[in-house]
Parts: structure tokens; C-alpha cells; sequence
């Protein structure tokens, strides 16, 4: 089964409201059984711009991939991270 993969590039405009995001995606994230690989950290941008934060999530399937993005449980919570930060969300299937 080819995993699926969540780039999601991010930059927090209000950083005191931000955590409500996060417990609100993780009933999302642990019902599509999703694994971090990547959560912030240090990065440099060799090419490009780039926004101040860098996640990389992996699903067992592309399919559940997109089913978590579109679940209601994590549509709630992107109504927080669109409210509380500026972000790009890709979904790409793996090789």
C-alpha cells in the first residue's frame, strides 16, 4: 500500500491561541492513526521563501491521508489554524 503524506508549511500569527489548533487536530490525527515525522525544528530555506514552520505527517494509505483533511473532526480544527496562522497544506501520495 503506498503511504500518504501531509507537507504542511506554516507560519503562527498568534501564537497565544495556536495551542488550541493543536489539542483540537490531534483527536483528528489520532483517529487516522497519523505519525509525525517531522514537527518544526531547525531548517534553512537554500532556495525560496519560507514560512517559519515545517510538518510532515505520514498516513498508512494516501486515501487516509485525504480522509483525515476532510474528516469533521479535523475541519474543526482548521478553522483554528486558519484563525490563528497562515499555512499551506499539500497532500501527496508516496512512491
Amino acid at each position: 500500500m503506498v503511504k500518504g503524506y501531509w507537507i504542511v508549511h506554516i507560519t503562527v500569527t498568534d501564537p497565544n491561541n495556536y495551542p488550541q489548533y493543536i489539542a483540537a487536530d490531534a483527536i483528528a490525527f489520532e483517529k487516522f492513526d497519523a505519525r509525525f515525522l517531522v514537527r518544526g525544528g531547525e531548517y534553512e530555506a537554500v532556495e525560496g521563501a519560507a514560512r517559519e514552520r515545517h510538518v510532515v505527517i505520514e498516513f498508512e494509505s494516501y486515501e487516509q491521508a485525504l480522509a483525515c483533511y476532510r474528516s469533521p473532526e479535523y475541519q474543526t480544527a482548521a478553522k483554528l489554524r486558519q484563525a490563528f496562522a497562515e499555512s499551506e497544506v499539500l497532500i501527496v501520495k508516496g512512491t
